[in-house]
């Protein structure tokens, strides 16, 4: 009975970690993950750009899309999760939950970039004959681009640990979440240490890339407006 139960060392967390990566079913397993949660952030990301831009050209549509946004932000995750058991499949949880999660912030935060854009500035496209098109793409966009890129650096992180916790919950299998909720059945510390790990290590990975990316395109963008 030498089985830890309440904490792993850092060896025999480091044991197990070389143990899954020897296993061709680890990597199964965190690209199902990685796929279902960036699906749902990718799609809540297009879809609140939309809801953003609807929302500034339509007062209707701004007040229609107030209050389903307004539940969303206020409904603790684990609601949603539970009530989203009874509506949909589990294997498409993590996506649907990542999607609810990033979506309120991504609308919101391009919302704002939006209309604070410099009514000078559109006054003086205006008088320089640019179009709506030439207005989004000269304007509008440079205007919103912090805001959107700080709602997805905000946004990923919420979708990550929205959409592990969704798995968890849900017992969805080949998932990490499952892998964390069988560790923790059958007390199994060493392997729950070391999913956990794989979670922040997965996690800390996809912002600094977010965050390089970022910085890459918002370098691209100053040049291309030349700034």
């Amino acid at each position: 009975m030498n089985k830890p139960l309440l904490v792993a060392s850092p060896g025999e967390t480091l044991r197990e970690l070389l143990s899954l990566a020897g296993d061709p079913a680890f990597y199964r397993t965190v690209l199902r993950s990685l796929a279902s949660i960036l699906g749902g952030f990718f799609s809540a990301v297009a879809a609140g750009c939309l809801v953003a831009c609807l929302s500034l050209k339509s007062t209707f549509l701004r007040a229609f899309f107030a209050v389903p946004l307004g539940i969303v932000k206020a409904t603790p995750v684990a609601s949603f999760i539970i009530l989203a058991l009874v509506w949909l499949k589990s294997s498409h949880l993590s996506l649907f939950i990542s999607f609810l999660m990033v979506l309120p912030l991504v609308a919101g935060n391009v919302y704002q970039g939006l209309v604070e854009t410099d009514g000078k500035l559109l006054e003086m496209g205006r008088t320089f004959g640019f179009g709506q098109v030439g207005l989004w793409r000269h304007i509008y966009l440079p205007s919103a681009m912090p805001y959107f890129l700080a709602a997805c650096k905000t946004g990923l992180g919420m979708a990550w640990k929205a959409g592990v916790a969704a798995e968890v919950l849900g017992m969805v299998s080949g998932t990490i979440g499952r892998q964390l909720y069988d560790a923790k059945i059958y007390l199994e510390t060493p392997k729950l240490f070391a999913w956990t790990a794989v979670v922040i290590l997965l996690s800390v990975g996809m912002e600094r890339l977010l965050s390089w990316l970022v910085e890459r395109l918002g370098s691209h963008w100053r040049k291309r407006e030349g700034r």
